[in-house]
């Protein structure tokens, strides 16, 4: 009688089994980093640690009690000065952060030894602060996110995230012990929560309520990466090597 061929993990090979796990292993420390890096760029948005409502607010709305450079030097950016430079910024915002004070008070040196290294024209994706009107723009009112910085954050998201959905949904789809509405329904999730995590995001720059549906996409997003990893990680290497129906077919010859 000849052998069944259904595809599916538990009866691949060791070798295919490796190429799937080492990508599986690679993208999951890749979505733990990203976690890490949230932490600690939208996660100190409020000036505490622990990703809030109040940092997705700031980082997409804005907190427009204050100016950027001040919210930045209370939050993501504090250990970057010591308490006598940042009151001494502080100030200088609160005084109109004129180009003559920010040159007379020393304001231009803080700037130079503690800032610039990472903020000048060569660091892509950061303000340039080796030009003064970057500097005085972000001294205004805090109104979050820049239009063009959501765009070019929103735009590689959903090119990158889409792409590491598709193969860890590719290789979930060989799974053989999950239904099959379940398992269209894990394949699908992240890519429609996707989708709402970055409307949400532009939403919330228009108004700070839609911040909830930030935490939610993304907390969807990330259980059905749960899923389908653990689902995927259990059947190469919990399961028989070979599937059940091929020992029956081989019994039955």
């Amino acid at each position: 009688m000849a052998l069944s061929h259904n595809l599916n993990l538990a009866s691949q090979g060791t070798s295919l089994k490796a190429l799937f796990s080492g990508y599986l292993i690679v993208v999951a420390v890749g979505y733990l980093m990203a976690v890490v890096q949230i932490q600690l760029t939208h996660g100190l948005a409020d000036g505490e640690y622990g990703l809030s409502i109040d940092d997705i607010v700031y980082s997409y709305y804005g907190n427009r009690t204050n100016s950027l450079l001040e919210n930045k030097l209370h939050g993501s950016m504090k250990p970057m000065a010591t308490d006598e430079e940042r009151d001494a910024i502080i100030n200088w915002i609160h005084q109109g952060a004129t180009e003559e004070a920010y040159e007379e008070q020393g304001i231009q040196d803080i700037f130079e030894a503690k800032c610039i290294a990472c903020h000048n024209a060569e660091a892509g994706g950061i303000p340039d602060y080796t030009d003064f009107q970057n500097i005085r723009d972000r001294a205004l009112v805090d109104t979050g996110v820049s239009i063009s910085a959501l765009a070019r954050v929103s735009h590689i998201h959903l090119f990158g995230i889409a792409f590491i959905f598709m193969f860890v949904g590719l290789i979930f789809s060989l799974a053989s012990g999950v239904p099959k509405p379940l398992k269209v329904l894990a394949i699908i999730t992240p890519y429609a929560f996707l989708l709402i995590d970055i409307s949400s995001w532009w939403l919330t720059k228009l108004n700070p309520n839609f911040a909830w549906l930030v935490i939610i996409a993304g907390g969807a997003m990330a259980l059905s990466f749960a899923f389908m990893w653990l689902v995927s990680m259990y059947e190469m290497w919990i399961l028989p090597h070979r599937h059940p129906d091929d020992r029956d077919a081989l019994l039955d010859q």
